[in-house]
């Protein structure tokens, strides 16, 4: 009889000890979740109030990528120089992160934009028009860094709010004949 309560009370110890782990392995993953988010959110609200210092090897991987159409960026200096295009093409910018959460390496940013076109911004001249853009960013982290982003937006949507000024925009000096 005092074999059996001792498996027991064995399987009872062992049973809980991995119960203890699996819990501390959850709380571990969720805690540097919540520490990537927490950073990320930092990073880049620092970033649209002009300081660009934040695109830096301690808070992105020196690889690091950005998912484009036309090609993607890689680096960190190269990352900067395209998020910088909205500090250039913009004033009176508010920016709001409306929700980030995530799992595993991957977080989702949910976004909106907003500010006044007054410089060039991707080869766009400027309109003065106000641009009110949101999207999602799924972002892959890589030991607490941002190591790649591939912002999701409607494209035309953007562009039919730049394009609405009056008269003629002049593209890169190609003006369409009317």
């Amino acid at each position: 009889m005092k074999k059996i309560q001792l498996v027991i009370l064995l399987i009872l110890v062992v049973g809980c000890n991995n119960l203890n782990k699996n819990q501390q392995n959850v709380l571990d993953a969720n805690e540097r979740i919540n520490n990537d988010v927490e950073m990320y959110k930092n990073v880049w609200n620092t970033f649209l109030n002009g300081d660009t210092s934040v695109v830096n090897s301690d808070n992105f991987t020196e690889d690091v990528v950005v998912i484009l159409d036309t090609g993607n960026i890689v680096g960190i200096e190269a990352v900067k120089a395209h998020y910088k295009q909205y500090l250039d093409g913009f004033s009176e910018i508010e920016w709001k992160i409306q929700d980030a959460f995530g799992q595993g390496d991957k977080l989702i940013k949910q976004w909106n934009f907003k500010g006044r076109h007054t410089g060039t911004f991707f080869g766009i001249p400027p309109t003065g028009n106000i641009l009110n853009l949101s999207g999602t960013t799924v972002v892959t982290m890589k030991d607490g860094k941002i190591a790649k982003e591939h912002d999701f937006f409607d494209m035309k949507s953007m562009l039919d709010q730049l394009m609405k000024a009056d008269g003629d925009v002049i593209f890169d000096g190609y003006q369409p004949v009317n």
